[in-house]
This record gives C-alpha cells, structure tokens and sequence, in this order.
C-alpha cells in the first residue's frame, strides 16, 4: 500500500490516481471514499457534525484502506492528527508526503470554495498555520518526502516511483 499525505492542495489526489495507473493499482480517495459513505460534503460534515466527528469516520476509513495490500490512497490533509491514523499508515504501507509551502498552496487554492478549514478571511495566513502544525506529523508518517514545487504531476510520479524503486519497494522499471 502507497499512501499520499499532505497539506490540501499538494496533489495528493492528482499524483496518486496517477501513480495507481502507472503501477495499475486500484485508487482510493480518503475523502471521497468518506463523501460516498456520508452522503454529502465533508464540508457540510464540518458544519453538520463537527471536526471530532469527521476525524473519528476519517480514521475508521484510512483504518479499512490501509488494510488493502496492494493500493494507492490518498488521505485528507488533516489524517495525521490522529495518532493511530499516523501509526496505521507508516506500519502498513509506505507513505510519501508531497510537501507544499503554505504560498505555493495558497496560488493554487485561492478560488477553491470546497475546503471547509481555508473558509477565513485570512487564508494564507491559516495554510501556514495548519503547515506549522501538520509539517511535523506529516514528516513522522511519511518514509519518503518529496518537494512539489511546480513540477509537472508526470515529473511529481517519476519523481516518487524512482524513489519507491531505489528503496526497493518497487522493482525496478
């Protein structure tokens, strides 16, 4: 099992459907795995049945997805705060954090209105908060960090199926 960790917005979904295709692996959205279960929005979650309620179905999930030994996920931004999400991930699969600065998040989010923690008034200055809070445990998950930066999503899968390949996880291509 690959899982994506990151800050919303690092590509986590756009580089692991990739990955899956490329290694021919089925994909998982975390998100949208918990959208289909819930019958609406993670955004109405927040507002409906608040943030504890989300992480306490967002954690029961990423429990049965990482179960799947064969897998690429992709997890919501904020799975790493819970400790057993954390510790089911790393035990389970290999984790790649698709590390973002809070600025480069910002350029690509800035019109996105479906992400229910960047509706403030201040958004960038709430992605560096989450970052500041997240960067720590995303790196305690993850086995292998990548930079994004502005390569392409095919630069971002080579870049993470030659790291997977020289840790062995991979054969090589």
């Amino acid at each position: 099992m690959i899982a994506l960790v990151g800050l919303p917005g690092s590509g986590k979904s756009t580089v692991g459907r990739q990955i899956a295709r490329r290694l021919q692996l089925p994909f998982f959205d975390s998100d949208h795995v918990i959208e289909e279960r819930m019958g609406y929005s993670i955004r109405e979650a927040f507002e409906r049945d608040g943030e504890d309620w989300f992480r306490d179905l967002e954690e029961s999930v990423l429990d049965e997805l990482t179960q799947i030994p064969r897998a690429v996920i992709s997890t919501g931004g904020g799975a790493v705060l819970r400790r057993g999400t954390r510790e089911r991930l790393r035990a389970r699969g290999k984790v790649v954090y698709l590390n973002s600065s809070p600025e480069e998040l910002f350029r690509r989010l800035r019109h996105d209105v479906n992400r229910p923690l960047l509706q403030v008034a201040d958004p960038l200055a709430r992605l560096r908060d989450l970052y500041t809070v997240r960067d720590p445990l995303y790196r305690e998950t993850a086995h292998f960090v990548i930079e994004t930066g502005r390569p392409s999503v095919a630069t971002l899968v080579n870049m993470i199926i030659m790291q997977l390949e020289l840790a062995g996880v991979l054969p090589a291509s």
